[in-house]
């Protein structure tokens, strides 16, 4: 799987300090853009955002490209609401190799599964190019295909629903596949707009406590947790 930052808001960071600056002056939104320094954007975003007054970052929105993910993955993806996609179709894409499906490590590492799984999926696509070979549509011959079909999609969220998205899927608790892709989305936004998401993770890095109560990994340890995401 591949995840590329396609684009972001100009200056987002200053783009969000003039809108904290807008709700609480009494100057114009586009005079406050014309004098706002960076360091000045960022020390304004740190505290309106910390009074937890976070739609002032609404306002930068972050492009990703995610290339090569299962449907298994994307259809967690989709589910934040917040954000706008567009998923390559298997009315249009065929699946007919084994480079096609996504297997995960816990097979990939264990012969006797992999065995298993590889036999599955290439019974999967003969029976899916039979099914082409006797003119069924792609639309619904793709009926027969499994959540290891291999996707790309693109995703565009503002800088508030990524810290949602980072607070879910940067959880050890995350499927693997979707943490893997949300820990590689933080560490790009972060590095395009850093004041953005400084205190950005998964929510015990933000609220200070695991909010799984009894679901909480026992291998999980707020304080390291906090120093590995604060270092990205």
């Amino acid at each position: 799987m591949k995840v590329m930052l396609l684009r972001y808001t100009t200056d987002a960071e200053l783009l969000c300090g003039a809108a904290a600056l807008t709700s609480t002056k009494s100057g114009t939104p586009s005079g406050f853009l014309k004098k706002i320094d960076s360091e000045t954007a960022k020390r304004i975003i740190k505290r309106v955002v910390g009074y937890g007054h976070a739609s002032v970052i609404e306002h930068a929105s972050f492009t990703f490209s995610i290339e090569g993910a299962s449907r298994a993955m994307t259809h967690q993806l989709v589910r934040h609401r917040i954000a706008s996609f567009t998923q390559q179709s298997q009315r249009y894409v065929t699946y007919d190799t084994l480079e096609k499906y996504v297997t995960p490590s816990s097979i990939e590492n264990n012969p006797e599964a992999r065995k298993i799984y590889d036999g599955t999926l290439e019974k999967i696509s003969d029976a899916y190019q039979k099914l082409l070979n006797l003119k069924i549509p792609k639309e619904d011959a793709r009926f027969i295909l499994p959540n290891a079909a291999k996707t790309n999609i693109i995703v565009t969220m503002n800088a508030r629903e990524l810290h949602h998205f980072f607070n879910l899927r940067c959880c050890a608790r995350a499927q693997w596949e979707i943490r893997e892709a949300a820990i590689e989305m933080f560490k790009q936004a972060k590095k395009a707009a850093p004041a953005l998401f400084e205190n950005a993770g998964p929510s015990c890095v933000e609220l200070g406590f695991c909010p799984e109560g009894k679901m909480k990994p026992a291998e999980c340890n707020i304080e390291e947790i906090k120093k590995q995401f604060r270092s990205m």
